[in-house]
């Protein structure tokens, strides 16, 4: 069974975490994203300006390094939103010659959509993929 980096906005978090729960239940390996707690706990509220400006870089790299590791990419698009840091993860995959699925073709920046090799709704649809 292949790997998978999955990708996407924490406004998703809820249905990203299912999604990886689903995977794993049926032996996929996947690195997923460390979807921050948000202003719900007012963690990230507490820390200055350069202190989240590192939390964000290694954030960042960590997710990238995921990227590097995994056999294929996907993005966790819903209605398809992609943000700024899925915009870059979707760059990383490119320039490492990752396949990317997406779960919506509902994104209106062709320079994203163009790189999905498919849309893919559920874990039981893309385990077809990593095979």
């Amino acid at each position: 069974m292949k790997s998978v980096a999955i990708c996407g906005s924490r406004r998703f978090k809820p249905q990203i975490r299912k999604f990886t729960d689903q995977l794993k239940k049926k032996g996929v390996i996947v690195f997923e994203p460390f979807l921050r707690p948000g202003e719900e706990d007012g963690s990230w509220n507490s820390l200055d300006e350069y202190d989240k400006r590192f939390v964000a870089l290694g954030l960042t790299h960590d997710h990238f390094h995921k990227i590097k590791m995994a056999d294929v990419v996907y993005i966790y698009n819903k209605d398809g939103y992609s943000g700024v840091s899925t915009t870059m993860e979707i760059a990383y995959a490119v320039a490492f010659a990752k396949p990317i699925y997406a779960y919506s073709d509902k994104d209106d920046e062709y320079c994203r959509k163009v790189f999905f090799r498919g849309i893919v709704k559920t874990p039981r649809e893309l385990v077809r993929y990593l095979k």
